[in-house]
């Protein structure tokens, strides 16, 4: 798992400046993309380790992934909305994340959800409110 999060720091969402964005697979530059069944299991084990403290999160949602070109590519992004519980026990505001999916994989998370996740249509997620460590 290591191998994987170490690799997971040293990529960058294509086209972004922001430099604040995690990916676990190589472009493999497909257009036909699956849709990732499992969009809702990956995203908790991943938030899972992406966040400090899993416990505690409040008003989860998701948005079932959709497909967007990014940077040319076709890939099927899904956007959360969520309020962690910070370090001190507080909470504040809401955090968007863009999550991108290459060959029905989590791929990438991108923390400017911006434009990727305008419009988006979210339901509640009640299993990422139940996280434990």
């Amino acid at each position: 798992m290591l191998p994987i999060v170490l690799a997971a720091c040293a990529g960058g969402f294509p086209g972004s400046d922001d430099g604040k964005s995690m990916t676990y697979t190589a472009d493999r530059n497909g257009t036909n993309q699956p849709f990732p069944n499992n969009y809702r299991v990956e995203l908790l084990a991943f938030m899972k380790t992406y966040l400090n403290n899993p416990v505690g999160v409040h008003e989860a949602v998701v948005a079932e992934p959709v497909q967007r070109t990014i940077s040319g590519h076709v890939r099927y992004v899904s956007c959360l909305r969520f309020v962690p519980r910070e370090s001190d026990g507080s909470y504040r505001e809401p955090r968007e994340r863009a999550i991108l999916f290459v060959d029905g994989r989590l791929d990438r998370m991108a923390e400017n959800a911006g434009e990727l996740c305008a419009g988006a249509v979210y339901a509640p997620f009640p299993d990422m409110e139940k996280m434990t460590r």
